[in-house]
């Protein structure tokens, strides 16, 4: 299953692209995310890292891997659970010098047949979030700019 979010952001590419792509940042904008755990040596916004999400309630924390790093065009990171699997990618479109057009794609695999039926009834809470995500992002990055 397939989501994805567009929104304009009152922000240099560059910027948005940045802010976008630190993990270190997603406390700050997910208000579901309570803090980060990097599960490596290296800062978790490069290349091959990997981090945990926990969770601010529940116990459904992902591994997060970043995948890779285009600044200022493109990011992209998985994030999975032993049943759920995010494929991530953030695309960062030059409108001006002060305006950037966030492309937010997330696509999902649910393995065994309870995890697909929970996503299958969940889809639309699941839209609903990561929409409010992307507009959470959207005030983030217009007040770091």
């Amino acid at each position: 299953m397939k989501s994805v979010v567009e929104v304009e952001i009152n922000a240099p590419q560059a910027k948005v692209a940045e802010l976008f792509a630190d993990p270190r940042t997603f406390p700050e904008w997910m208000d579901d995310v309570a803090r980060i755990e990097p599960l490596g040596k290296a800062s978790p916004a490069y290349a091959e890292t990997e981090y945990r999400l926990v969770p601010k309630k529940g116990n459904l924390a992902f591994i997060a891997r970043v995948i890779r790093r285009e600044p200022p065009y493109r990011s992209r990171l998985t994030m999975r659970t032993p049943n759920i699997s995010v494929l991530v990618t953030g695309t960062f479109v030059r409108v001006s010098d002060h305006k950037t057009k966030l492309i937010a794609k997330n696509v999902f695999r649910f393995g065994g047949l309870m995890s697909r039926l929970a996503g299958l009834l969940g889809w639309p809470s699941i839209r609903r979030m990561h929409r409010r995500h992307m507009k959470s992002f959207k005030r983030f990055a217009e007040a770091h700019a």
